[in-house]
């Protein structure tokens, strides 16, 4: 029996995805988070082993050696009030692309045979990690708006692997490359190259989408008044004198171990184990965070931790080294995705997130750039860790209470 053409089978093909769509494929855009996010912490941890070396070839003195770090840091106070006007303006994904070709441009510049294209590389690369530190939780918050907490987590533990990676590789680096500390440090350049690659489909689809959406690139209104909230200030305090403890311990933990008769390898090694731990920390605190409608159990949890772990530095630095390290590892990591977190939590559209993540980083790390020099002076001072321990105990009193303030069940 013939088939008539009606009852003939349709063979047909799917048509292919609208390039907007391919563009917005979720696996696209946690690929560019996690790369770019790799980028924020690396670039800074490279160059720690490498501050002797650096020294010796400009002939640095142990202060001026110091701003080699502190800079950076400083300068991400500085930029961080900028970026919400950046984002406003062009989009935060091609602004989110721009800081990390600028940042790549900074590692290189700091590797030039130049004291000043040091130091001006430590500012350059300061600024862009404060634009992304600031953009990042925008991102999140519009991206991924039911998961932004587990997305919080998920970015800050990848600044911590990246800044362990960095640290941890630095000089095998040197020794691969034959060309000293300038080529490991210049080597982390092609990271910054390979996340602008990864989050180049991301600026194609925000371009694709302007003609179809009339949509701001971090929509929702700005928070008014933000600068006389008390919300806002307790968030900003907390993520400010949790890293000045963070920093404070990255630049002399190793040091205070070993004045106290601990070997300098095992000091070095109970270290990079705390750092470690930070990891844990700061995956898990931003997931329980966000199955939390107030966090501030968490947050007075987080300084008590870091209380206890200060504790033991103070009264037992060498036999208590190993569990004061474990402590303190959870309680700084958990405490930099708790802070992370705070800034899509207590906000309620991608722009609020933004203005927010540029008031509370901005006044973070101010204070935290003053932790290492300021710990540094006052044990010059004294001639030994006790006060600046007995200090830092003081303002873990201060991050619980901002914390108890901050993780309240409010949105501003």
């Amino acid at each position: 029996m013939a088939v008539t053409r009606a009852q003939q089978p349709v063979v047909t093909t799917p048509a292919p995805l609208p390039v907007r769509a391919r563009l917005a494929h979720p696996l696209l855009l946690l690929t560019g988070i996690v790369l770019v996010a790799l980028n924020m912490r690396a670039c800074l941890a490279a160059i720690s082993p490498m501050v002797g070396e650096i020294q010796r070839t400009f002939g640095l003195s142990a202060t001026a050696s110091g701003l080699i770090t502190t800079v950076p840091v400083l300068f991400q106070g500085v930029g961080a009030p900028l970026t919400p006007r950046l984002t406003r303006r062009f989009g935060a994904e091609r602004v989110v692309l721009g800081a990390v070709l600028v940042l790549g441009a900074g590692v290189l510049l700091r590797v030039l045979p130049s004291v000043f294209a040091l130091y001006g590389g430590c500012v350059v690369i300061g600024v862009a990690i404060a634009v992304l530190n600031v953009s990042m939780p925008g991102l999140v918050k519009r991206e991924f708006p039911d998961r932004a907490a587990t997305m919080t987590g998920v970015y800050s533990t990848t600044m911590l692997v990246g800044a362990t990676l960095a640290a941890g590789t630095s000089v095998p680096l040197e020794h691969v490359l034959g060309g000293g500390w300038r080529a490991s440090l210049g080597a982390w350049s092609l990271l910054a190259v390979v996340a602008a690659v990864a989050w180049l489909p991301q600026v194609l689809r925000a371009r694709q989408e302007r003609g179809a959406v009339a949509a701001a690139a971090v929509p929702g209104k700005p928070i008014e008044g933000i600068w006389k909230s008390p919300l806002a200030w307790q968030i900003s305090l907390f993520m400010g004198i949790s890293s000045l403890l963070v920093y404070t311990l990255v630049a002399w933990l190793p040091t205070i171990l070993a004045d106290h008769g601990m070997d300098r390898g095992q000091a070095g090694l109970v270290f990079a184990f705390s750092n470690l731990v930070q990891v844990a920390g700061a995956f898990l605190v931003p997931l329980l965070a966000g199955r939390m409608t107030s966090q501030r159990a968490l947050a007075v949890t987080m300084a008590v931790l870091n209380g206890l772990g200060i504790a033991m530095l103070l009264v037992a630095p060498v036999s208590a080294a190993w569990v004061s390290a474990t402590v303190l590892g959870v309680a700084q990591g958990g405490s930099l995705g708790l802070g992370l977190a705070f800034i899509v939590l207590r906000s309620g559209s991608a722009a609020g997130a933004a203005q927010l993540g540029g008031m509370s980083q901005a006044i973070g790390y101010l204070v935290a750039a003053a932790g290492p020099v300021g710990a540094g002076a006052l044990h010059q001072l004294t001639g030994g860790w006790d006060a600046t321990l007995m200090l830092m105990l003081v303002l873990v009193l201060v991050v619980g209470a901002a914390g108890w303030g901050a993780g309240r069940n409010r949105t501003l």
